[in-house]
């Protein structure tokens, strides 16, 4: 069972975190693209809203990656180890970048994009704002999944020898 679990967890892992932070860290450069007027802005702005959507989607797909953690770990029997322990605060920090300054930036760029012309100079004004930040929230939001990652193959204490 702990074999089928550890399977579920990784096939989850690639297959919703993998979008994440591909789409996350994609996001910040055609954002920029799509606010400047200019050939490119329409591509741009179709590939702002995808890239938002695909983070909406798969982030909350991925909310299966710690569920089928913490119940492999409990199979596992490793639920108290110190490199789980880190392993689920660094995924919480993760998570809440995510949902506290990624989305909200990306949403505030969509917004921008969306807004009717008496509002797109505060719209865009603020989506620039939010813009600021986000290169650097994405390379966080990957490096803390990088961290987990090698935390998860490594995991001090192993009794594999690898």
């Amino acid at each position: 069972m702990a074999k089928l679990l550890l399977s579920l967890h990784v096939l989850a892992a690639v297959l919703f975190i993998g979008p994440v932070a591909v789409a996350v860290s994609m996001y910040p450069r055609r954002a920029k693209a799509a606010l400047v007027e200019g050939p490119e802005r329409a591509t741009a702005a179709a590939s702002v809203r995808l890239l938002h959507r695909i983070t909406q989607v798969y982030a909350l797909l991925g909310i299966a990656v710690p569920i089928l953690g913490v119940v492999t770990a409990q199979v596992m029997d490793v639920l108290g180890d110190p490199w789980l322990t880190v392993s689920i605060v660094l995924t919480a920090l993760a998570a809440g970048l995510l949902l506290f300054f990624v989305l909200p930036g990306q949403q505030a760029t969509v917004d921008a994009l969306d807004a009717e012309p008496a509002a797109a100079a505060a719209e865009r004004e603020r989506a620039e704002r939010g813009l600021r930040l986000l290169p650097m929230t994405a390379g966080v939001f990957n490096l803390l999944w990088a961290v987990v990652t090698v935390l998860m193959v490594i995991r001090p204490g192993s009794t594999t020898g690898a």
